[in-house]
This record gives C-alpha cells, sequence and structure tokens, in this order.
C-alpha cells in the first residue's frame, strides 16, 4: 500500500510540475478568464483572444506555424495579455461579473459570426472588442499586433497602414526546441 501511494505521489507531482511549466517553456503566457481579469485589476494591459475549436484545422496550424514563432512569442507576451478560448468548451465562465457558457460568450466576442480561427481584441478595460477572423501567417500576425499594440487603430484606417507596413518577422522561423 506505502509503494502505490508513492507511485500515485510521484505521478501527481510530475504531472502537476509538466503542467505547470507549459507557461514558462518559452510560448505565449496563455491565460483563463479568471487569470486574465486578476491580472488586469494589477497591471491593465491590451487583451487578445485566440478563439477556437478542437476540431478547426486552421486552429491548430495557427498553434503550430503562428503561435510558436518565437517574435510572435516575444510581442505577444510583452503586450497583451493572451487568452486561448475553446469555443465548445463545457466550463461555465465568469466574466465581468456575469456567468456564460463558452457558446454563449463566444458568440458575444464574435459579434455572432462564429468562424474559426477568430481573434478577439480588447482594450485595457475589455471594451471595444473587435474580432479578426481567419488564419494569419507571420507577416500578417506582425502587422495586426503591431497596429492594435501601438495604438495607430486609435489614428489610422487599417487599409491604410498595411499600406506602408513592412514585415520584418521572417515566416520561418521556430521556437527554440522545448527541454
Amino acid at each position: 500500500m506505502k509503494q502505490v501511494t508513492t507511485i500515485l505521489l510521484a505521478i501527481i507531482f510530475f504531472a502537476g510540475t509538466a503542467f505547470a511549466g507549459e507557461k514558462s517553456k518559452g510560448g505565449i503566457n496563455w491565460m483563463t478568464w479568471d487569470e486574465v481579469q486578476v491580472a488586469m485589476k494589477k497591471q491593465p494591459k491590451k487583451v487578445w483572444v485566440d478563439v477556437y475549436t478542437d476540431w478547426c484545422g486552421w486552429c491548430k496550424v495557427m498553434d503550430k506555424k503562428t503561435f510558436s514563432h518565437p517574435d510572435v512569442i516575444k510581442y505577444m507576451n510583452e503586450h497583451f495579455y493572451a487568452v486561448k478560448f475553446n469555443a465548445e468548451g463545457k466550463e461555465e465562465i465568469m466574466f465581468l461579473g456575469k456567468k456564460y457558457d463558452a457558446g454563449t460568450l463566444a458568440a458575444q466576442l464574435m459579434n455572432g459570426q462564429m468562424s474559426y480561427p477568430t481573434f478577439v481584441f480588447m482594450e485595457e478595460n475589455f471594451q471595444n472588442h473587435s474580432p479578426i477572423a481567419g488564419y494569419q501567417p507571420v507577416p500578417q500576425m506582425e502587422m495586426i499586433l503591431k497596429y492594435l499594440a501601438e495604438g495607430k487603430y486609435k489614428t489610422v484606417k487599417f487599409d491604410e497602414y498595411s499600406k506602408n507596413f513592412k514585415p520584418t518577422w521572417q515566416e520561418g522561423a521556430q521556437a527554440a526546441p522545448k527541454s
């Protein structure tokens, strides 16, 4: 019995450490809805929400190619609180004092346009949510992230901004291997 208990404790310890280490392995610091609301009270920041589903092929490509890119990771972590949000998740979500199921919150954030992947940008006070639908390769993501993080959206239309934007992040760069 003592041996079984020791083995179970070892499994729980290693599983817990592996899970806890996900944020510290050099990837985007994905947060839960609860975590982002707490963090926002301490230090307001713009919010980037990746709305995905488990069956979405382009969502998986975003994770593999765009969200694993070292420049995207660095910029996202510096300028945004990032939330990875399964639009078909089963958990109840408390957001801004109101309870939601995942589908209802996703529909609200995406203005009823249920398409995946969709990214939702919110200002520091969770206001003015703006959905951006579709797969974004690294150069396009660079332009979108910089347009939003630098506040250009307040003074310049995106079409005008994109005409003069010169991407510097290379598509093929990969994040360092996880150890």
